[in-house]
């Protein structure tokens, strides 16, 4: 492998490449810049555009909205339809297989071809569709499209190829299972009811066939009207007219009796001996009232009538309750007897089956399990048990328990991890469940060979955490913490948190892990992080809090002058007054004038608690309320255990938290970060003096000057509708400034001082009165404030409201523009990562360009505004002026007016390593690399104590004077290459457990480990890569000399929402996710274009915050509020995917029927011999009318067809597929050829025993 030679002469510090003001570093894509460059810089890269394809593994979670069930009860599999057309099969744990119609229409029925390997599927837009199972991903082999009637209801025989349809207009169609053929035979609506009926029966809400006699059809009409029909005689035996409306009918086992459902609350007993009125009417849930009627009851929407051998029927039905009680729970009645037991369940009854021991419909049924479709779950209670237990549920169906609010996925975890985190976990599960085995136990499914620890973290809005074992493409609950219970519950009339956010003040924004020492960090939506460390034993310890003063405060403001060509400010009070707002008073610190500051948004608990085995709070960080104003979200983490420290950002600044010494190391605001190193040049302030002085070692520094109604626009937890719900008026509103952003060092020997003044600070700059007018009424603002784009609505927590409303805003003089005061906190429920919709345009103009924005800031839950676009006060419309050749979007320009607008820098990521600092480093040294929502990067070499003693007493010094790198748009990643393109890892401090006993034998000690950019290149020379990602493009710089060596414009009319650099094939490449859909991979370092794949169009936030890649070639997403859906982009997983899945049939001998006995065979009338191909068929019924359906042949004869690649891989991918075909269908012909030869053997052995029984016989004795 050719490597990186040292660097030669040519690399100064004049380089184009490597100075900050150079707009670009190269406008080719994926090639070295004119930058001067090492002699060879020829990375030998292994990956190549065939080791990358795109496709759909698995996905787990609970089928959002669900719509339909079915199972078959020989293979014993179940299968659920959702509202969006999709289908998911489950068998036993592992076997998951997720089936989605191109329609999208929604499932409103499921039945199985039961043994068969067979599924047909009625959908909302009136297709039926069959889909072959036999294969690991199931495939639609035929579809029926009904054009002038819609499908009501289906209903297939056991070992039948008729199916029965009944539609809308009371008609019941027949269609052949195997060529999805219409039969010409039809039973319609007018001859099904008597010719002296007036009024029109309704649609068919059931259909079954006599367990009697399957010639005997049973039709029942939405009015009330019950039909059975001959299919032989085409005649109605008998018609049932009952005054209230059918729900559902169910059969008794010998054909004699059925029961109703009716919309009155009752169930009705019919027996066939006399149909003129019912066998018995029920209101299992009317009372009678004192003068003698029943009491209203809600309709029963299903009743199961089964039987059972050892005990009194089942009748098992939903609903039917009192009207008397309202709000009350869903239930599923269970009617044993005289027995009658009511389960309450959590969600409203979407559909349920009872799960029976024979799939013959003319035998006892021993129902043993009723499987419950609730709308957010799915319950399968033991009826074996007088107390009807539930079975605990193997799959991941508690995902979306509470709403989902952010995602982490660790592919090639230690191994150890899991067995350690499921032990914790299993203490806490719940109990009382059934000791029966779980009854959906279907298909195989055998652990793969390419398998490894792979671990999915998801965060909640309850503040809850949970960890799930993502192992060889299934999903497992292993732990789960409540971050909640680090704080008080807040007291009725006190609840600080609840002014901040109404609802879920402890909602998970971001997590952070580092699973070899086992830290874990949460950031929460209250402006808090908690940091974790884990233990096998229970403690008593007390929680550390720190407080930090993150935020601008509004102590002077700052008033524009009256005279429109004055160009200066003044000092508060010289010109126009300013209105004193009043505050409602409320618990906590408050200033006298009523004002909260300096205090939290929740109380840490501050006395000593017990706390089990598993994650353990050591540090809660919480940012105060400063003035009034509540704390900006944080949108940015990183921790490193090896270093100790913790750093976060938001839209004001940065902090690093010394988590050893539990210590504030640095705080201060992103502007001042740069110190002498700003990048532009910045005109200076009229003179106003100083306010603020030092503080022991703490200097108060300047962030930037921004305005009022800008401060208010926070994360995307908030409403945006929240920005106007106070009127004011906005020019009695003034910009302030903020000055008491804090410059921490702690412990360090000497005070390092900053500019704590604006007569002093040259990058305060002046901004003209037309200029200052006009950001009263900022572009961003006003698209903020605006809930529409493109006439959808983009708040998602707010009423709704008319589409595509303007909002133009007004003169002074003119109706005032509405907004929050500042005693009132902006947040309201915590939107989960599962709520968020949002339509995204993708056209090209500048609207669409501002919608893109609006749902960015959203997605990194900060106010970033664009300097490159600017408002015209006419028609507040975006100007054509954005360039996309000499302009950032979203990003620094050299314009003075445009970075006077910027009124905040948001720190987007940020990483710790080993890196070079300055230009002049000869050694690598700890570093924070800090990257802003302008496209800049910042370097912050740190010093830290090597010695374990001393890291805890000699303080860790920092000096945010390092170098400063340029990217176009918000940056999103780091990372870092050695010379020869292979990623460092950071250092990391190996697990050791803080509570288990003392060994005095074996102290424990920290045990570091680092991955030096110089440890494996000692012949390829010092320095290292760094690998820069942003949301339009990637860099790749040269360390320490910062030379930019290739640059790759990932999108111009997109932008880029998730990046990171994983490791596939053995090697590193650069991953991204854009809001356009398409997901690329770049090789590292040239950049080069790997794949780009048009996968998913971003039609909501949820796919945004939740989208996020791993090792391996594997991502994952929220694909519903209650589903994760797991991908690949590696070509090496796409061909092993079809081992790693489950099989969904199982060859299986279908159970025979039981004897009848002599007299019943004779006397029972012909069931038997009733021949549906003879009465349905072609021959005899004739052909279907063309015009009433269409027939469309499906794929699903080529499994695969769009996961295998084109060329030879994809024609090797066909061939194995069509060998397997060919292997199952001569499985089956020896399967029929083995049946047939048995039954021929036991016909030949009845034959010969009835031989000689009767060779001695007379005649007489016959």
């Amino acid at each position: 492998m050719k490597k990186f030679r040292k660097v030669l002469d040519g690399l100064t510090t004049s380089s184009p490449g490597g100075t900050i003001g150079s707009p670009s570093c190269g406008s080719a894509a994926g090639t070295p810049t004119a930058a001067p460059t090492p002699k060879e810089i020829d990375v030998q890269e292994t990956l190549v555009s065939e080791n990358f394809q795109l496709c759909k593994t698995v996905r787990h979670g609970f089928p959002y909205q669900p719509t339909a069930l079915a199972f078959d009860p020989v293979q014993k599999i179940l299968a659920i339809g959702s509202r969006s057309g999709g289908v998911r099969i489950l068998g036993r744990p592992g076997v998951d297989c997720y089936c989605q119609h191109e329609s999208g229409a929604a499932v409103l029925q499921l039945q199985f071809l039961i043994n068969e390997g067979a599924l047909v599927t009625a959908c909302a837009d009136d297709t039926l569709h069959l889909w072959n199972l036999r294969q690991r991903r199931p495939a639609v082999l035929h579809s029926l499209k009904f054009n002038r009637e819609r499908i009501t209801f289906c209903h297939l025989p056991f070992q039948s190829k008729w199916l029965y349809v009944g539609t809308e207009r009371g008609n019941t169609h027949i269609v052949n299972i195997e060529s999805f053929i219409l039969s010409g035979y039809v039973i319609m609506w007018n001859k099904a009811i008597e010719l002296s009926t007036k009024t029109h029966p309704g649609p068919v809400v059931h259909l079954s066939d006599s367990p009697k006699d399957e010639g005997k059809l049973l039709i029942g009409f939405e009015s009330g009207t019950i039909v059975q029909w001959d299919l032989r005689a085409k005649k109605a035996d008998f018609r049932i007219y009952y005054d209230e409306a059918i729900h559902s009918v169910s059969w008794h086992h010998e054909g004699k009796q059925f029961m109703c459902s009716h919309s009155d609350g009752s169930l009705t007993l019919w027996n066939l001996r006399n149909t003129t009125r019912p066998f018995q009417v029920t209101f299992p849930h009317g009372k009678i009232q004192k003068d003698g009627r029943k009491e209203s009851c809600k309709p029963i929407l299903k009743v199961e009538y089964k039987t059972s051998r050892s005990s009194e029927p089942f009748v098992i039905f939903s609903g039917g309750l009192s009207y008397d009680k309202a709000g009350r729970r869903p239930t599923l009645t269970i009617m044993h007897g005289k027995a009658i037991t009511v389960l309450e369940m959590d969600y409203p009854i979407v559909e349920f089956m009872v799960l029976c021991e024979t799939p013959y419909n003319n035998e006892v049924q021993e129902p043993y399990a009723v499987v419950v479709l609730l709308e957010k779950d799915l319950i399968v209670v033991d009826l074996t048990q007088s107390n009807f237990p539930v079975f605990e549920n193997p799959y991941p169906m508690d995902i979306h328990e509470s709403p989902v609010t952010c995602t982490a996925y660790f592919a090639d975890c230690p191994p150890d991890i899991i067995p350690i985190l499921y032990s914790i976990g299993a203490k806490h599960k719940k109990t009382g469940y059934s000791q029966k085995e779980w009854p959906i136990s279907g298909g195989t499914w055998t652990l793969g060979s390419h398998t490894y620890p792979e671990i999915i973290i998801t965060g909640h809005a309850d503040g809850s955490i949970k960890f799930w074992d993502a192992s060889a493409i299934t999903l497992q609950m292993l732990y789960k913490l409540k971050t909640s219970k680090v704080f008080e519950k807040p007291k009725p009339g006190e609840g600080r948190a609840a002014e901040l956010v109404e609802e879920d003040p402890f909602a998970v924004q971001m997590v952070s892990w580092c699973p070899q020492s086992r830290i874990f960090c949460v950031v929460g939506i209250s402006a808090h992080i908690i940091l974790y460390r884990f233990s096998k034993y229970d403690a008593n310890t007390q929680i550390v809090s720190l407080e930090v003063r993150l935020q601008c405060e509004s102590e002077d403001v700052i008033s524009p002058s009256e005279n429109e060509n004055n160009p200066c400010f003044s000092e508060q009070g010289s010109h126009s007054p300013q209105p004193h707002h009043q505050h409602p008073a409320s618990p906590g610190n408050r200033t006298p004038e009523g004002i909260k500051d300096s205090i939290p948004c929740l109380k840490v608990k501050d006395r000593v608690v017990r706390v089990p085995p598993g994650y353990q709070s050591e540090l809660v960080i919480q940012l105060l309320w400063v003035d009034g104003e509540p704390p900006q979200q944080i949108t940015s983490l990183d921790i490193n255990s090896a270093y100790g420290l913790l750093a976060f950002g938001n839209c004001n600044g940065v902090a690093v938290v010394d988590y050893l010494q539990k210590t504030i190391l640095l705080c201060m605001s992103t502007l001042d970060l740069y110190g002498a190193a700003d990048p532009y040049q910045r005109l200076t302030r009229s003179p106003r003096r100083n306010r603020q002085s030092t503080s022991e070692f703490c200097m108060r520094g300047l962030s930037n000057f921004y305005s009022d109604s800008k401060k208010r626009i926070r994360t995307s937890y908030q409403s945006l509708t929240e920005l106007t719900d106070n009127q004011q008026s906005i020019d009695m509103e003034r910009s302030k400034s903020p000055t008491s952003v804090y410059v921490c060092f702690v412990g360090s020997p000497v005070p390092v001082h900053y500019p704590t003044s604006l007569h002093n600070d040259p990058r305060i700059l002046p901004e003209p009165v037309a200029s200052l007018r006009a950001s009263h009424c900022s572009p961003v603002f006003y698209l903020l404030d605006n809930d529409h784009v493109n006439g959808h609505c983009t708040s998602p927590t707010s009423q709704p409201c008319s589409a595509g409303k303007p909002r133009v805003p007004m003169g002074p003089e003119g109706p005032r523009l509405t907004r929050r005061g500042p005693g009132r906190p902006p947040f309201r429920k915590a939107q989960s990562a599962a709520c968020m919709e949002i339509s995204l345009p993708v056209s090209h103009t500048e609207v669409g360009h501002a919608s893109r924005r609006a749902m960015l800031q959203q997605l990194h839950g900060v106010t970033m505004y664009s300097h490159d676009e600017h408002h015209t006060t006419a028609s507040y419309c975006w100007s054509e002026r954005e360039s996309r050749e000499n302009s950032f979007s979203r990003s620094r320009s050299s314009s003075v007016s445009s970075i006077d607008r910027d009124t905040k820098e948001a720190v987007t990521t940020l990483q710790f390593g080993e890196s070079y600092g300055r230009k002049s480093d000869a050694l690598p040294t700890p570093c924070l690399w800090v990257g802003t929502s302008l496209g800049v990067v910042l370097l912050i070499p740190m010093s830290i104590p090597t010695d374990q003693e001393e890291r805890m007493e000699e303080p860790v010094t920092i000096g945010p004077s390092g170098a400063v790198l340029m990217l176009k748009g918000s940056v999103l990643r780091f990372a870092f290459l050695d010379l020869v393109g292979a990623l460092i890892q950071s250092p990391y401090e190996v697990w050791r457990d803080l509570n288990a006993p003392e060994d005095p034998d074996r102290p424990r000690r920290r045990k570091l480990v680092h991955f030096s950019p110089s440890s494996s290149q000692d012949a390829c020379g010092d320095g290292h890569l760094a690998v820069v990602c942003s949301e339009r493009q990637a860099k790749v710089f040269l360390m320490p000399s910062q030379s930019c060596l290739f640059v790759h414009n990932i999108t111009e009319s997109s932008f880029v929402l998730r990046a990171d650099v994983v490791s596939v094939c053995n090697s590193v490449c650069l991953a991204c996710f854009c809001a356009n859909g398409h997901v690329m991979t770049l090789s590292l370092p040239s950049l080069r274009p790997l794949m780009d794949v048009n996968y998913l169009p971003l039609t909501d936030m949820r796919i945004a915050r939740t989208f996020c890649f791993t090792n391996g070639g594997q991502a994952l997403y929220l694909s519903s509020p209650t589903e994760i859906q797991r991908i690949t982009y590696s070509q090496e997983m796409c061909d092993n995917l079809q081992e790693m899945l489950g099989e969904l049939f199982t060859p299986i001998e279908t159970p025979e029927a039981q004897n009848r006995g002599f007299l019943k065979g004779f006397f029972g009338g012909n069931a038997h011999t009733f021949d549906r191909e003879e009465l349905f068929g072609e021959a005899a019924a004739g052909k279907a009318s063309r015009s009433l359906a269409q027939h469309i042949p499906g794929q699903g004869g080529v499994e695969g067809m769009k996961v295998a690649a084109s060329g030879a891989v994809g024609e090797l991918a066909r061939a194995r597929i069509a060998l397997d075909e060919r292997g199952q269908r001569l499985g089956e012909l020896e399967e029929r050829t083995a049946l047939m030869m048995t039954s021929a053997e036991t016909f030949s052995k009845h034959a010969h025993e009835l031989m000689l029984k009767c060779k001695d016989k007379k005649w007489y004795q016959f």
